[in-house]
């Protein structure tokens, strides 16, 4: 089951003389990712390389490190530990020995994956999206009770009846909840499925 961290991380290594400090943390956009490996990296090291995996997208720096030597790696890691929207940060301080290709990516990776291992982990429900439209005299009663299916509100728009919903929800609860809507409207709101998203 694909998971991703409840919370920050750290794990830190010396390798051959070279000091390696690895922080990861949950994300769950591209813009939190850079911001989070803007935050942490320390300009007064050698190399901030990192590695980012949101559902299918992703990306990786070696940072300066021989090409295919450190993000390549990082991401595997990722990857190797079943994470998704997660993003690892491995900054180096040089120790003066040389480490190799090989060595550098056994490190880089190394050190992303003993990260995530130590972190706290929670899996990621599959979810699917669905959007609803309700009237103002239901939208409080229909938010209060929309923890009992785990239904996260992606967005919300008013109209002159209403508000229109669009819900992530898990595929399992969404029978249930159309019964709940069915329920609150005399069958009058409609649930309907959007597309397939794991978060």
């Amino acid at each position: 089951m694909t998971s991703t961290l409840s919370a920050r991380c750290e794990y830190q290594e010396s390798i051959r003389k070279s000091r390696f400090i690895a922080k990861a943390a949950p994300v769950a956009s591209p813009e939190e990712a850079q911001a989070f490996i803007q935050a942490v990296s320390d300009l007064s090291a050698t190399h901030n390389c990192w590695a980012w995996k949101i559902a299918n997208q992703y990306r990786f720096s070696d940072d300066g490190e021989p090409g295919g030597t450190a993000g390549r790696p990082m991401l595997t890691a990722i990857e190797g530990q079943d994470c998704d929207q997660v993003v690892v940060v491995v900054t180096r301080w040089f120790g003066g020995i040389q480490l190799g290709t090989g060595g550098l990516a056994r490190a880089y990776g190394g050190c992303a994956a003993k990260c995530l291992q130590a972190g706290e982990r929670i899996e990621l429900v599959a979810r699917v999206r669905c959007g609803l439209h309700c009237r103002f005299a239901e939208l409080a009663l229909l938010k209060a009770r929309l923890n009992e299916y785990e239904a996260l509100i992606e967005s919300e728009a008013f109209d002159a009846e209403g508000a229109a919903l669009q819900l992530a929800l898990p595929a399992e609860q969404q029978a249930r909840l159309q019964r709940m809507l069915s329920d609150i409207s005399r069958g009058r709101i409609v649930l309907r499925s959007m597309d397939v998203d794991a978060g």
